[in-house]
């Protein structure tokens, strides 16, 4: 086989072929970008907080307020409380995500944030943060599960990882900024309550303009079927992917989400237990389960969450204790800017280029390694002078841990948290994983402090070395590839045993519907028909 031949079966080229062949109505479609943009916006509210909670308590205007200084065991409480409103949130949303739709539960949520992150602007005591800091956090858990559900219903199968990975784009990007408006505040902004005031208030100016542009956008046309809403529902399609309401691809989704639909009907899943009893008790859903509550323990397990939130502590851990304040909001404002660097180049050349469980296992590898470095770099300058050149590595190794974050644990249980659900128990499914999720955060958040001081700093880093180590063995061994798969098609790799999914996938051949661009394949059969043609026997999909 020729060098050619080769580099053409690779995955990105796999992929690429797939793209070539796609509508570029689809892919260009500006009605597409817009709401995507929209969507991927709940992550915004989420990481202004991880952004800001890791350094508003520098602030000597808060210190002053608040009686709290910077120390990891002074904020824990601070910085972890708000978990708990996640938790809430995320749980509570499930009443109203297909109830109201996806842009109406996305206004109440964002608004809901908003009042907590006023009430935390105008609080006297330490009593009253902490109940803004709920109420806030109650807003962000019920965002960050209708985010990521409505990104994976209007994305098209070929780019829907790029898509569903702009919301940790915008997790990062503000990550980013976060970090950089206090710096700028401590610079520039005299010692008073006005410092964290600024802070905490600029991100309502930004999500109040998001609910503004919401209603010149799309609802979720899944959703629309859901409720009995054809019409609307084809004319979102057709906003959508640039295609007319007759092209074989509009009514291929439509009939897949009908299909699924008339199947829950015709089970009476209707029910909120109904919908439980079939996740827990159909193999290829509690698969699914299984996947998304590992991945996002994983994710926290692996350290990436403990280290931005109490960046500035460990920064004194690794080497700059004796730094100027500025200085280190600095560092932690740069750490932010690496990962909107590193999430954007995840997005676009990993999740959907090169796979899931590729990235996966790349950037779980990366963690650990630098990991292992940082705990053995802080052991040996405990013991004595270490060089100069040691300690600037640990603090690359930080940053050499963010690209590995990025790149796997950070997009992709954000991305398996939805697209991996059937439609008519998406909403439960991404509920339920959220929740665990928040709750994990909140037990790791409050947990790290402690774990420091009681392994005496370095042996925090080994910990985390060995969680990526379980999280290598468990993604090689049993995460599949998703990637460009329509829900039938997901189903298919779930059934049967729970460690064989990734292979039935690797011998159908990565991107092999995709590949057929312009045709119709019949899900279960592998029959192939024109695209002119759009009648179809059994249960068909465009991919």
């Amino acid at each position: 086989m020729g060098v050619k031949s080769f580099l053409s079966q690779t995955t990105i080229a796999k992929y690429g072929r797939a793209l070539r062949v796609t509508p570029r109505e689809m892919i260009l479609n500006p009605h597409l970008i817009l709401t995507a943009m929209m969507y991927a916006m709940c992550g915004v509210p989420q990481t202004w907080d991880q952004g800001t909670a890791a350094t508003v308590p520098s602030l000597p205007g808060f210190q002053a307020h608040f009686g709290l200084d910077s120390g990891a065991d002074q904020v824990s409480t601070f910085v972890s409380i708000i978990y708990v409103g996640y938790a809430v949130g995320a749980a509570a949303s499930f009443l109203l995500n297909n109830r109201i739709g996806r842009l109406w539960s996305y206004r109440v949520y964002v608004a809901i944030y908003i009042v907590g992150q006023l009430i935390a602007v105008f609080a006297n005591n330490l009593a009253a943060l902490y109940a803004a800091r709920v109420i806030t956090g109650i807003g962000i858990g019920s965002v960050t599960v209708i985010g990521p559900i409505a990104l994976v219903e209007i994305s098209p199968a070929e780019i829907r990882g790029i898509l569903t990975s702009w919301y940790p784009v915008a997790v990062s990007g503000t990550l980013m900024v976060a970090p950089f408006c206090v710096y700028g505040i401590m610079l520039h902004v005299p010692a008073s309550r006005l410092q964290y005031q600024i802070a905490w208030f600029a991100p309502c100016i930004y999500m109040a303009l998001c609910i503004f542009a919401s209603f010149f956008l799309a609802e979720s046309p899944r959703w629309l079927l859901l409720v009995n809403r054809r019409a609307e529902a084809i004319d979102t399609f057709v906003r959508l992917r640039g295609l007319p309401a007759d092209h074989p691809r509009i009514q291929a989704e439509i009939r897949e989400v009908e299909e699924e639909i008339l199947v829950a009907q015709a089970e009476d899943h209707l029910s909120v237990l109904d919908m439980f009893k079939e996740m827990v008790t159909k193999t290829s859903n509690l698969r699914r389960l299984q996947q998304i509550l590992v991945s996002y323990a994983l994710a926290q397990l692996s350290g990436a969450n403990s280290i931005t939130s109490y960046f500035v502590p460990i920064m004194g851990i690794v080497g700059l204790a004796s730094g100027e304040p500025e200085d280190k909001v600095f560092l932690s404002a740069m750490y932010g800017f690496s990962k909107l660097i590193f999430t954007l180049i995840a997005s676009f050349f990993f999740i959907d280029a090169l796979g899931r469980r590729k990235s996966l296992l790349i950037g779980v590898m990366t963690q650990m390694l630098s990991h292992i470095y940082i705990g053995v770099y802080v052991k040996k300058n405990q013991e004595g002078p270490v060089s100069n050149a040691a300690s600037q590595t640990a603090i690359a190794a930080l940053f050499i841990h963010a690209f590995g974050y990025a790149v796997g644990l950070l997009i992709l249980p954000y991305v398996f948290g939805s697209e991996l659900w059937p439609h008519r128990i998406r909403s439960l499914g991404t509920v339920l994983g959220s929740t665990f999720h928040w709750l994990f955060v909140y037990a790791m958040k409050y947990g790290v402090p402690p774990l420091l001081s009681s392994t005496n700093n370095w042996g925090a880093f080994i910990f985390f070395a060995g969680w990526c180590g379980v999280a290598w063995i468990y993604v090689f061994t049993l995460v599949p590839e998703v990637a460009g798969l329509n829900s039938s098609e997901i189903e298919e790799l779930f059934q049967g045993g729970w460690g064989g999914a990734w292979r039935r996938r690797k011998d159908k051949g990565e991107f092999e519907g995709c590949e057929r661009g312009g045709k119709v394949l019949d899900g279960e059969n592998g029959d192939v028909e024109d695209e002119g043609d759009g009648e179809r026997q059994g249960k068909k999909d465009t991919v």
